[in-house]
């Protein structure tokens, strides 16, 4: 069993990773359906929160059948995610994350993020301000270093350990590789054999194979799975199933139908129809990819701009496929 502090979180346990502009409500329910056991948010802006803007406080919005989830955070200055953190903690989730591993200029360009790996008496005080802020755990995301020259997670683990973080996920690139090149898992073991809290491991866990592999190879606590959840959002439930039986049952078309039209449902409900239909195109590839005549369904879609008009046109790509199959 893992364990965040007092939040077990089971057996082999899934996570669902924070990605932006991804993980909102309607997606972290799906993926919690599907048999993620812990889910995170999008990423939030420490100095947007304690300015209450708008965009960042929705993303906070949560329900209760997302529990365990946690409200992710990023920032640069250790008074201003204090203050960020006791705003998150009022909002309701049942541990804070903290970002030290993004990549993207944006953010590591502005001191937070991977560029805290470049600053280690920075990190560890944006840790301990934050732990010290709350009564929730608080747990930390990062990579194994900022480029191949300088992977320092050895040093890292241990130091966020003591400055109180209950738990660690190790992206297992470097910040210049950013998503490219193999996620290198040997830095697990080495990591557990200096730390005592739970280690998961982020980083090509991309099928229910990988996440058997990711267990057996690296000894971790947890593996937290990102761009494949958005590729393959039954990917959960196939690794689940993996883990009873050794194989698991690919989704079928009806069951991608359904899913697909359920998490639309979710997205209209948070966000409206006119926001939620146009911002849901970025699904369409997951939940049909490889299915025949899946490209000139998405280009259609891409065109329609309400529910029914995307309900009607799934039923009818159903329905032609099992003629085609027949």
């Amino acid at each position: 069993m893992s364990k965040i502090k007092h939040i077990d979180l089971g057996n082999k346990p899934l996570l669902l990773a924070p990605m932006e502009d991804v993980t909102d409500v309607s997606f972290r329910i799906i993926a919690k359906r599907m048999g993620a056991d812990a889910v995170y948010t999008e990423f939030i802006s420490s100095e947007a929160i304690i300015r209450s803007a708008a965009k960042s406080m929705k993303k906070m919005a949560m329900l209760e059948e997302e529990r365990p989830m946690a409200i992710q955070i990023f920032g640069g200055r250790p008074d201003v995610m204090r203050e960020a953190a006791q705003i998150s903690e009022a909002a309701g989730p049942d541990f804070i994350d903290i970002n030290c591993g993004c990549w993207v200029k944006n953010v590591a360009g502005k001191g937070a993020g991977a560029a805290l790996l470049k600053d280690l008496p920075r990190m560890e005080a944006m840790v301990k301000a934050t732990v010290d802020a709350v009564k929730l755990p608080v747990t930390v995301k990062t990579r194994i270093g900022w480029d191949h020259d300088s992977i320092n997670i050895l040093e890292v683990a241990p130091m966020l350990e003591q400055a109180g973080a209950s738990a660690i996920t190790i992206h297992c690139r470097t910040r210049s590789q950013g998503h490219n090149g193999p996620a290198d898992w040997s830095w697990i073991p080495k990591i557990k054999a200096r730390v005592s809290i739970p280690v998961f491991v982020n980083g090509d866990i991309n099928s229910p194979e990988a996440a058997e592999r990711a267990f057996n190879e690296t000894g971790c606590d947890g593996v937290m799975i990102a761009r494949a959840a958005i590729s393959n959002p039954f990917i959960f439930r196939e690794i689940k199933e993996y883990f009873r039986t050794g194989s698991f049952n690919p989704a079928t078309l009806d069951e991608r139908v359904e899913l697909c039209l359920n998490h639309l449902r979710q997205s209209i409900e948070l966000h409206s129809e006119r926001h939620a239909v146009p911002a849901f195109r970025k699904y369409y590839l997951g939940y049909f990819k490889g299915i025949y005549g899946a490209a000139r369904l998405r280009s259609e879609l891409m065109t329609i701009n309400s529910y029914q008009q995307v309900e009607e046109r799934l039923y009818r790509f159903a329905e032609e496929f099992l003629v085609l199959s027949a």
